[in-house]
């Protein structure tokens, strides 16, 4: 019997970091046969069509600086499996690094097309990128920001370490007032934005500044936008509003985890998304103000999880160590199928990867994909040579979901090899009408 898969959707992300677009050098060529004219447009066709079906790479708000090498790839385990992923930004070759993958090299038997779940349509379309269409880094080197008086770790708790005069920090902070004035709205991720709360500002302001390689101009700018649209689209209330269950139920769910290998923070936050969980297409992804909504608010939840109020340690400056608050998020496509893309999920995800890429800086700290077909194995080797190095990072392939565990420790749902029960059970999702 033909085996029961879902076609998938085009990659979602969120908020790679910003900055300047990195325009390709064109080198002359010599003048081409028409063969060979014939080859190369078709070979430009065929890159088109991967970009359109990957859509950008980038994690929600991924922090472009320098980090840990993935982890080593595991053997793969008996199970239904994986291996590829999509891109988030055209970069030079030399700029890239491979992404951790994990499962066989070979291709599975894959269902027969014509089944009702292939006629059904394409998968929800929420999910490998959150970041516009094709995002690019910086191409030139981050401003280095000038020393500060005291470092994230020798400061009192609760207090914010002396930065100099000229420090981004500094400068951004005088401007608070300004940009609150200008927005008419004084609130980011739970947090009010005041020189009386000076700590918990600072905190906010740090994220965009990393998010912007320490630009100042441009964290000002993607500031200020934010604070527009969450006046606007009151995000704090979208988390806690009730949605209907028929067009999102199973779609997202959120966890605390503790015991996360090589973390620090005693307890993470992981986000879920499953794509295989939506059953119409067209009553998921047919409103996309209701889609973006619902979207927007599991985003929102995820973030209020990881109670900024409360932090009393700094973030280190840019290029000086990890964000400690940031969650990670897991893109699981089992029964997803990456033949076809319906319109509606493919309106659906730009429009995520649009929202959540701009005003989510700062919030992601490393994407997995799971369940990823192993037929995708040629799209991936396809497209990481545009992939950008430190963004590389921030990715693992898993080809079997319960491959999980070794990443994000036991503490997670079983069916990802974990010790707890199943994500149905132990994850928090939005509300639901009665």
């Amino acid at each position: 019997m033909a085996e029961n898969v879902k076609p998938a959707p085009p990659a979602e992300g969120a908020g790679a970091p910003l900055g300047d677009s990195t325009e390709k050098q064109i080198e002359p060529v010599a003048p081409q046969s028409t063969e060979s004219a014939d080859k190369s447009l078709e070979a430009n066709t065929e890159k088109k069509e991967i970009e359109e079906v990957v859509s950008g790479t980038a994690g929600l708000a991924i922090d472009e600086k320098k980090t840990e090498e993935p982890m080593p790839p595991v053997a793969p385990q008996p199970a239904v499996g994986v291996e590829s992923l999509p891109t988030e930004a055209s970069q030079k070759a030399s700029d890239t690094v491979p992404i951790t993958t994990t499962g066989p090299s070979t291709v599975p038997t894959v269902g027969d097309s014509g089944t009702a779940a292939g006629a059904a349509g394409a998968a929800p379309g929420i999910a490998m990128t959150e970041t516009g269409a094709i995002a690019e880094t910086p191409a030139k080197a981050p401003a280095a920001a000038p020393a500060a008086a005291a470092t994230a770790d020798s400061a009192a708790p609760g207090t914010w370490p002396e930065t100099a005069a000229d420090h981004p920090l500094t400068k951004f902070y005088e401007t608070i007032d300004e940009l609150v004035q200008q927005s008419g709205h004084d609130e980011v991720y739970g947090i009010k934005l005041a020189k009386s709360n000076e700590f918990h500002t600072k905190l906010i302001l740090q994220k965009f500044l990393r998010a912007n390689a320490n630009d100042l101009e441009k964290a000002k700018e993607q500031l200020l936008e934010t604070l527009k649209w969450r006046k606007e689209f009151d995000p704090t209330k979208a988390a806690g509003e009730s949605f209907d269950k028929t067009k999102f139920d199973g779609l997202g769910y959120i966890i605390e985890v503790e015991g996360v290998p090589e973390s620090e923070n005693k307890k993470d936050i992981v986000t879920f998304n499953i794509y295989g969980a939506v059953k119409d297409n067209k009553a998921t992804f047919g409103d996309l103000d209701a889609f973006l909504r619902w979207r927007v608010g599991l985003m929102e939840k995820s973030v209020q999880k990881l109670d900024l109020s409360s932090a009393t340690k700094p973030i280190p400056n840019f290029g000086e160590g990890a964000d400690p608050y940031q969650g990670f998020q897991v893109h699981d496509y089992l029964q997803v199928s990456f033949l076809r893309q319906d319109p509606l999920v493919k309106a659906a995800t730009k429009k995520t990867i649009e929202v959540l890429g701009r005003y989510y800086p700062e919030t992601l700290s490393r994407k997995f994909f799971v369940n990823v077909p192993v037929v995708m194995g040629w799209l991936f080797n396809a497209t990481k040579l545009f992939i950008a190095k430190e963004t590389v990072k921030k990715f693992t392939v898993l080809s079997y979901g319960n491959q999980l565990a070794t990443e994000l420790g036991q503490s997670i749902p079983k069916e990802y090899g974990g010790t707890k029960e199943a994500l149905s059970q132990v994850g928090e999702g939005m509300q639901f009408a009665a």
